[in-house]
């Protein structure tokens, strides 16, 4: 793992969607739980692991959203519903505006269906923060898939020292490690601080105070 610090270098910021941009509980599992509660409010499929398996589809692009809310048991036309649970997380949008005042690129890498990605973007304008998106529904290949770091790499033209990843998951920061991308574990909950292998920040705060 390479280190850029206090902003010295620094050209490329890498963010996760869900846990990151989205608190969606401590274990940052949207899935668990924020989508399956949801489905069974309205009286949707109790199928954990059938919903579980539809979404990892849909998340790679094999199925589009509204035919998932449709073999879950639910009109599509919850879907809106559904998204409006979502919030940013605290001190996301100063984080932007500082890392933009700075001439840092920021983007977003994630796992997502394609339709919610843009959906949520859009109702949260924060496409005028964001240099882009990269999701897993438009790219095929969910985190830690090597293939989306590498995607990544193609679409900034630099090499990966010069991007941070920021993540909730240890194991997508250990595929983005492997490629040499900087990495920081953002742990809102102040779960594994113990941790050594990457630097922590619990909120936007402190990964300011780390990044720029």
């Amino acid at each position: 793992m390479g280190e850029t610090a206090g902003g010295a270098g620094l050209k490329t910021v890498a963010l996760d969607a869900m846990g990151v941009i989205y608190p969606v509980g401590d274990d940052g599992d949207d899935v668990k739980n924020l989508l399956i509660p949801f489905i069974k409010e309205k009286g949707g499929s109790e199928d954990i692991e059938n919903i579980e398996r539809l979404y990892l589809q849909a998340s790679l692009g094999k199925l589009p959203a509204f035919q998932f809310w449709q073999k879950v048991g639910l009109n599509p036309k919850l879907e809106d519903e559904y998204l409006k649970r979502f919030s940013l997380a605290p001190g996301l949008i100063g984080f932007l505006e500082a890392a933009n005042s700075r001439k840092v690129a920021v983007w977003c890498l994630s796992n997502d269906i394609s339709e919610w990605s843009r959906k949520l973007r859009e109702n949260f304008a924060l496409n005028k923060y964001m240099r882009g998106f990269i999701i897993s529904g438009d790219i095929k290949a969910r985190k830690p898939d090597i293939a989306i770091f590498k995607y990544l790499l193609k679409l900034t033209g630099g090499e990966a020292a010069d991007i941070t990843m920021v993540d909730d998951r240890p194991a997508n920061l250990e595929a983005a490690s492997s490629l040499g991308y900087n990495t920081v574990l953002f742990n809102s909950a102040g779960h594994g601080l113990s941790q050594k292998k990457h630097r922590t920040a619990v909120g936007f705060k402190e990964l300011m105070n780390i990044l720029l």
